[in-house]
């Protein structure tokens, strides 16, 4: 299972016998194989409802001049996610 969005020019390389000679399959994942236009409004509700904990995925809320340093702490695997907020 590939999950995320890859950028234009990745690719990958395996050994097609992975996929061929124990059965395999390759699948990507877009936004969880969910269908915004159905998924988002109904994520939105649960939440506005309290049923759905969206805070707990969010590590910090951070203005715009600390994009930079959020993406360091993320690639240092000191946040999970820095959510911008504009005018803070």
């Amino acid at each position: 299972m590939m999950v995320g969005v890859p950028t234009p020019d990745m690719e990958i390389t395996l050994p097609a016998i992975e996929i061929f000679g124990r059965g395999g399959a390759i699948k990507s994942s877009w936004y969880g194989d969910c269908l915004p236009s159905r998924d988002f409004p109904m994520l939105v509700d649960l939440y506005l409802q309290g049923r759905f904990d969206l805070d707990a995925f969010v590590s910090e809320t951070i203005g715009l001049e600390d994009v930079e340093e959020a993406f360091e702490k993320m690639h240092k695997g000191e946040v999970l996610r820095s959510v911008v907020v504009f005018g803070k």
